[in-house]
């Protein structure tokens, strides 16, 4: 192997290292302008986001297609339709409902719901070592096991039976799925 080959287009280092910097930079200012919550719990919506954007980043950042500046516009498109669908859903339920995936119940006062949890594909594996890091002992314990519209499981469980959970923090989880 020639060792030009790893010096053809040397005249692109100067432009790509610029390229990455502004590319960074403007991630990172659009990040704090738009506020996206979390890279590591997101809804469906926020993964779709997050992966066009890791795409469009890496694509301008590794390849003329699309040039910085494009890159850059379809970058800030990206963060403001987020913004918009964002704002969207916190002003109408109904954009909220067509967006998101409702939190279902999968375990309510220590009886699993299994039909609940073959409709959302969580196994029985999953939900014990769900239990086991929330430190339940027994399955009297647990009051509600919900699978979150992030796909996280939230176990909530105490050791006094005459504790029920209130019904606001269980308002929109869904107890039967269709």
């Amino acid at each position: 192997m020639d060792s030009s080959y790893f010096f053809k287009n040397d005249d692109l280092i100067l432009e790509s290292v610029l390229g990455t910097v502004l590319i960074f930079i403007l991630i990172v200012v659009l990040t704090r302008i738009f506020g996206l919550k979390s890279f590591s719990k997101m809804t469906g919506f926020d993964f779709v986001i997050t992966v066009a954007i890791g795409s469009i980043l890496g694509m301008s950042i590794n390849s003329s297609k699309p040039s910085i500046l494009l890159g850059a516009v379809i970058l800030i498109a990206l963060f403001g339709l987020n913004y918009l669908v964002t704002l969207l859903r916190f002003k109408s339920e109904k954009v909220e409902d067509l967006i998101d995936n409702d939190p279902l119940l999968i375990m309510e006062n220590g009886e699993v719901l299994w039909d609940n949890m073959k409709a959302s594909k969580v196994t029985e594996a999953e939900l014990q070592s769900k239990l086991r890091e929330a430190n339940v002992i027994r399955l009297s314990q647990v009051k509600a096991v919900i699978l979150e519209t992030t796909g996280e499981i939230s176990v909530l469980h105490t050791t006094k039976e005459d504790i029920e959970v209130e019904d606001y923090i269980m308002g929109d989880v869904i107890r039967k799925h269709a």
